[in-house]
């Protein structure tokens, strides 16, 4: 049986960019029938960089009762599948785990809005709230998805991101600064297959993963004291230690200007968050050797995340019509990435 044809509405409905507000209302007349059209409210919410998000419900109806309509992105699905996401999804909400989705339709989702608000680079420090999100994820990580391989997506997924890179930019400023800024790909391509050897070697668990927890993708609900993950475009199984890297990398931000140096999170904070989620993922409190074990495996995913989203970015740059700086984005990466290397190459776990 088809979990997404029989549960979820698959509607024949393309929002196009210039009309997103037209097209929303179209998915809401199917979705919510009994709406005054004439009383709905629109709010483009601009924080994505891959995909285009609206708020929707009429006025005077209550917050918790807002549609979000998720657009994808151009030429999204060439890096996303987007049948596996809505499983995802649907798999997620049965565990608890993620929003009602209503409806699916050609390039993209409508569902559920979540009270609260997204994380900070303030935030995310915060004791109550890194704890909560470290249980959340120790959660996610021990649902059992019906896979038939075990195998983590990264590296496949690595590859085709890698095969997407032109040769050539079609805007000649964008290839320039890539000529300029980036080093050649086969020398990336060389960076991910040393990289895989370390990584292999870590013996890090397979997890169903979000593999994308940044800021905006965790809702915390104050009154309610807890958090919620959203966006599960990446979500497949995937390294434990790439998660929770991926994670704390994500703690500076999505900007054009990355500061590691003073925003992403220290040696003490991290140990401490680690504790937090060993406690949660295996129901023991974890020893002092773990917590190093899984901080060393964490400090090489680290590497992992930026090779794979600085990839990522170069793949965006010539196919998204999101305006966001995509090159200068990777670059930032990547440029971490060279910065790290050898000092969380060098890490041993204890003995």
């Amino acid at each position: 049986m088809d979990l997404v044809k029989n549960v979820i509405p698959n509607l024949q409905i393309e929002i196009k960019e210039d009309e997103i507000q037209n097209g929303a209302l179209e998915i809401l007349k199917v979705i919510r029938p009994n709406w005054n059209e004439k009383l709905i409210t629109f709010k483009l919410l601009t924080d994505g960089i891959t995909n285009k998000l609206v708020a929707c419900k009429p006025e005077g109806v209550e917050e918790q009762e807002t549609v979000l309509v998720r657009i994808y992105g151009n030429k999204t699905d060439l890096i996303i599948d987007r049948k596996a996401e809505t499983r995802n999804i649907i798999l997620l909400n049965k565990a608890g785990i993620a929003p009602n989705l209503y409806a699916t339709f050609k390039n993209g989702l409508a569902y559920r809005f979540l009270p609260g608000n997204t994380l900070t680079c303030e935030t995310v420090k915060d004791p109550v709230i890194y704890r909560l999100v470290a249980k959340q994820m120790a959660l996610l990580h021990k649902i059992k998805p019906d896979e038939e391989s075990d195998s983590p997506f990264i590296w496949n997924k690595l590859r085709k991101f890698l095969d997407l890179v032109p040769e050539v930019f079609c805007d000649p400023e964008k290839h320039r600064r890539y000529l300029k800024d980036f080093v050649p790909k086969s020398k990336l391509e060389e960076e991910v297959k040393q990289l895989r050897e370390v990584v292999e070697k870590l013996n890090s668990p397979i997890v169903f993963a979000h593999n994308d927890l940044l800021l905006g993708n965790v809702i915390h609900n104050e009154k309610e004291n807890k958090v919620t993950f959203i966006d599960y475009e990446y979500a497949a199984l995937n390294y434990q230690a790439f998660d929770i890297a991926n994670h704390f990398n994500e703690f500076v931000g999505i900007s054009e200007d990355l500061d590691y140096d003073t925003k992403f999170p220290n040696k003490e904070f991290q140990q401490s968050w680690i504790r937090t989620y060993l406690t949660e993922f295996n129901g023991t409190e974890p020893t002092n050797k773990e917590v190093e074990t899984l901080y060393v495996n964490v400090s090489k995913c680290t590497l992992l995340s930026h090779l794979f989203w600085g990839v990522w970015a170069l793949v965006q740059a010539e196919y998204s019509s999101i305006n966001f700086d995509y090159i200068g984005y990777g670059a930032m990466r990547l440029n971490e990435y060279f910065k790290r290397k050898d000092i969380f190459l060098r890490l041993n776990s204890p003995s």
